[in-house]
């Protein structure tokens, strides 16, 4: 029986409720993971989200920030949320679907400096990898573990629109990376979409609004992730993929979902 598991920072999830039932309704998840739901848990809309057949929740919310959430088609069980943001912020959301931990997170994009040391948010980032990087090296390899969400990093040379230019810019500097493999090594984590979509093919998740065509500048970064434990990997079923039609869509979140496949 496949499990569906989306991805999708939604940049505010009272504007864009419309968007995430379009999406639930063409491509059928079972489970949608949100990032930036820019609200708090009692300004969530339930209802929305029970009509397009998503009742079960995990919300995490701030007021006008950050904010994760969890919606599901079928019960869940909890799981434990990680004290891994050093603000406080409304970042990570997680529970246990089908027997499955999803780690949900919205990391920090960390500024426009790329130095810890000059910039506090590059280096809260930073820190937030690093902490998130030791509790994952205390995981068992062989438990089912997705982590996932707005991971604020492309890690490829294809993941990016010009990897050239991108190196100095943070989400594809080499510090970020080398985090980010780091976090990565710390378990064995499977790259499920890049299972799918081996390089060199170039993928992409997100796109500036800056762009009048997103398509024709195709300037965009894969900074959306699923991410399973080797236990987990053995149960994909090889389909991933990121829906970037979403990112046509009128008044769209400047990413766009990414689901992948589970044979459970």
């Amino acid at each position: 029986m496949t499990l569906r598991i989306a991805t999708w920072n939604i940049n505010s999830v009272r504007l864009r409720a419309d968007q995430v039932a379009r999406f639930a309704a063409e491509q059928q998840p079972d489970v949608i993971c949100l990032q930036e739901i820019k609200c708090r848990e009692g300004e969530f809309p339930v209802n929305a989200f029970r009509d397009m057949g998503l009742p079960y929740l995990k919300i995490a919310g701030q007021k006008g920030w950050h904010g994760v959430a969890i919606a599901s088609r079928e019960p869940f069980e909890d799981a434990p949320v990680l004290d891994v943001c050093r603000e406080g912020h409304a970042r990570c959301v997680a529970a246990t679907v089908r027997g499955v931990e999803i780690q949900n997170f919205y990391i920090p994009a960390g500024g426009d400096v790329p130095d810890r040391t000059v910039n506090p948010k590059f280096d809260h980032k930073l820190d937030f990898y690093e902490k998130l990087t030791a509790e994952m090296a205390r995981r068992d390899p062989k438990a089912a573990l997705l982590i996932l969400g707005d991971m604020n990093i492309a890690p490829g040379e294809f993941d990016v629109w010009s990897h050239r230019q991108m190196s100095r810019i943070v989400s594809h500097t080499p510090i970020e990376i080398e985090a980010m493999g780091r976090l990565k090594d710390s378990l064995g984590f499977v790259d499920l979409v890049r299972q799918a979509v081996p390089d060199p093919q170039k993928l992409f998740s997100w796109w500036s609004y800056r762009a009048a065509d997103f398509r024709q500048s195709n300037r965009g970064l894969r900074l959306d992730h699923l991410w399973a434990s080797p236990g987990l990997a053995e149960h994909f079923t090889g389909e991933a993929r990121v829906h970037d039609t979403v990112r046509e869509w009128e008044r769209p979140s400047d990413h766009a979902p990414v689901t992948a496949d589970l044979a459970l």
